[in-house]
């Protein structure tokens, strides 16, 4: 019989050493570790690019820019994998990348040292704020519609750019969405490995992969001595404080919550600030909860009984190790692949996500402030250096309050 639990601090009879290793063995599951995997691909395929970008923008060297894979590869393993075993709950880690975007107009001005030590300060900031329980007061101030809402805006880009492939590779776009149809119909539990592998392969038929270059590359890592300055506090460390909070943290928890996993949140903040704090030291930026491909290991895709999806979280980190300690190999695997296959084959594997978030926003009592939450974050508004993560959420939460009849107790 099935004994795991959903909740981390289940108390009762100790079970034999040998019978939990059994249970937890057969929780795992074909569609949990490719749910895991694909989690990974995103992350890697797509705010990689934009590491790459800030690399570019300071005239990184090839070894520096795969030592900074290895960092936030490693550390998200490494928290990820805890925070799913210790928390039986599908954490998904990954990067900050609303954080990665802020260091492309600072290079080359900002050397990678004032880089590392606003990465250390940054990591000590969000930490403070997860020992102190400040984040779970904020969580239970946003009602579920409105958390739904920018949710459903955030997801919502990436199920229309799923199409935007039409136009240049027109072929690879509409077998994808053929066999995800047929996937979906005969095989639903492995529809998303399953259109993995029938994207490379119309991929590979038609010409538009190149694996001839790849090799296997291993990584090592650049220790960078940290340099701290008020200038790059102010206009490195808070800012990424802010984004980190409000566009991975903010998400991730509610898609979580959502989920039915009421994880606590102090415990995955600490844990992911002080791999953060480890890290830094070798270029990483900081690691927080995922929010995008969170949604892919919460769902059902990833295993119909909500106990056994902590598994998609132990094998995301488990293939984040991989990636990290291949860095330079998982690179060049990922360019070798048209940016239209991983494009569309994230819009797919969301597609359940948004269909959820979407109903709940049309059901939630607060419905009028739920899409005005929905608009504001799906437009991608930017403001103040704050995107529209944090704007649509902070929308919602007024119009929440303006708009609730008055005779509420």
């Amino acid at each position: 019989m099935h004994q795991s639990q959903p909740q981390p601090r289940c108390e009762g009879a100790a079970m034999p050493d040998t019978a939990v290793r059994a249970s937890r063995w057969a929780d795992s599951s074909l569609s949990a570790i490719a749910a895991g995997f694909l989690a990974v691909l995103v992350s890697l395929a797509g705010p990689l690019a934009i590491f790459y970008q800030a690399a570019q923008a300071g005239n990184m060297s090839g070894e520096m820019f795969a030592s900074w894979v290895w960092g936030i590869s490693l550390g998200a393993a490494v928290a990820g994998i805890f925070l799913s075993w210790t928390l039986k709950a599908p954490v998904i880690t990954a990067w900050s990348a609303p954080g990665t975007a802020l260091l492309i107009p600072l290079f080359p001005a900002l050397s990678i040292h004032e880089a590392v030590g606003a990465y250390l300060t940054a990591a000590l900031l969000l930490l403070a704020i997860g020992l102190s329980g400040g984040f779970d007061r904020l969580m239970s101030h946003v009602p579920k519609g409105v958390a739904s809402g920018m949710m459903a805006g955030i997801l919502l880009p990436f199920g229309l750019n799923a199409f935007k492939g039409m136009a240049t590779l027109p072929l690879l776009v509409c077998g994808m969405l053929a066999a995800y149809l047929l996937c979906k119909r005969l095989y639903p539990r492995y529809s998303v490995v399953l259109l993995l592998a029938a994207g490379i392969a119309i991929a590979m038929s038609t010409g538009q992969t190149h694996f001839a270059g790849i090799h296997l590359q291993l990584v090592t890592p650049q220790f960078i001595t940290p340099a701290w300055s008020w200038s790059t506090t102010f206009s490195l460390a808070l800012p990424l404080v802010l984004t980190t909070l409000s566009g991975q943290y903010l998400p991730g928890m509610a898609i979580l919550r959502g989920a039915g996993y009421d994880v606590p949140v102090r415990k995955v903040v600490v844990v992911n600030s002080l791999a953060s704090l480890a890290a830094a030291f070798a270029g990483g930026i900081t690691i927080a909860i995922a929010a995008i491909t969170a949604a892919m290991c919460t769902g059902r895709d990833a295993h119909e009984d909500p106990r056994r999806r902590y598994v998609a979280g132990i094998a995301n980190g488990v293939f984040y190790l991989l990636a990290g300690l291949c860095g330079g190999s998982v690179v060049m695997l990922f360019a070798a692949l048209p940016k239209e296959l991983i494009v569309t084959l994230a819009g797919l594997a969301l597609l359940g996500p948004i269909g959820v978030n979407l109903a709940q926003v049309a059901a939630a009592p607060e419905r009028e402030a739920a899409v005005l939450t929905f608009l504001a974050t799906a437009s991608g508004m930017s403001f103040l250096g704050l995107g529209s993560a944090f704007w649509g959420i902070l929308i919602g939460v007024v119009a929440h309050r303006v708009l609730r009849p008055a005779t509420t107790a």
